[in-house]
């Protein structure tokens, strides 16, 4: 069972790791808070929307100069691995096409990814070495969006 100590502690440790989410590249503090309260055993899966920006935006200007797609292509060198680790796997990892229905979105990549409980999905993001690289996605992405999903 999560104590409320433990869960204050995983959130600012997540919070530390991540930033406080107000860009949109990361969770916000409600959203860890979300997460991190629900039961651990309890499969989810998670549906990433992606846009590329067309030269990655590090904050770092010792970072050499790449695409969007190129920092990405850096971010899932380690992450693939990390979540598989972790015990996720992709359901689907695939170019976007087209809306089939609903107001028109533009998305280069679309990733699904499962997690057989919340233990799983809260393993990758506190892994050190997926932290360590996280900054490649953040860099990478001009847009992305992420819904969570019971399941």
């Amino acid at each position: 069972m999560n104590t409320i100590e433990n869960i204050e502690d995983r959130l600012n440790n997540l919070l530390n790791a991540y930033g406080d989410g107000k860009s949109g590249a990361s969770p916000t503090k409600a959203q860890w808070s979300h997460i991190l309260q629900r039961p651990v055993d309890q499969p989810v899966t998670l549906v990433n929307f992606f846009k590329f920006s067309v030269q990655a935006i590090y904050g770092d200007p010792q970072m050499q100069p790449c695409s969007g797609r190129d920092a990405f292509d850096c971010y899932a060198s380690v992450s693939m691995p990390a979540m598989q680790k972790a015990g996720g796997r992709f359901l689907l990892v695939a170019p976007f096409e087209v809306m089939f229905a609903g107001d028109d979105e533009d998305w280069d990549l679309i990733a699904i990814g499962s997690y057989p409980d919340t233990s799983a999905l809260l393993r990758l993001f506190e892994d050190k070495a997926y932290q360590a690289i996280f900054h490649h996605r953040m860099a990478a992405c001009a847009m992305q969006k992420v819904v969570l999903c019971n399941g």
